[in-house]
């Protein structure tokens, strides 16, 4: 590695959240904090430039806890337009 960046857990829980919400990105904390790390980095990048940014978990094991308050089990209207405008990227329920 290049280098390492230490998150807070507060942080990594609020980009998992939002990856949730925003995104449709169902990852745990540690997927969280990976997250804000990347958004460190874009932030400071030559422009034009690649980033990767790979979440591991799963926010599954977290449902029952506050990390995802707030955050509806069912799509709204315009998130269910949105995924029929990608019927591409749907997996068989």
């Amino acid at each position: 590695y290049d280098q390492v960046v230490p998150i807070p857990g507060p942080e990594g829980i609020k980009w998992a959240k939002a990856l949730a919400q925003q995104e449709g990105i169902f990852t745990g904390i540690s997927g969280g904090a990976t997250f804000a790390v990347a958004r460190q980095i874009a932030g400071t990048a030559p422009a034009g430039s690649v980033i990767l940014c790979m979440l591991p978990d799963t926010g599954e094991r977290y449902m029952s806890t506050p990390l995802f308050d707030g955050v509806e089990a069912e799509m709204d209207a315009e998130e269910t337009a949105l995924s029929r405008s990608t019927p591409s990227c749907q997996f068989e329920a």
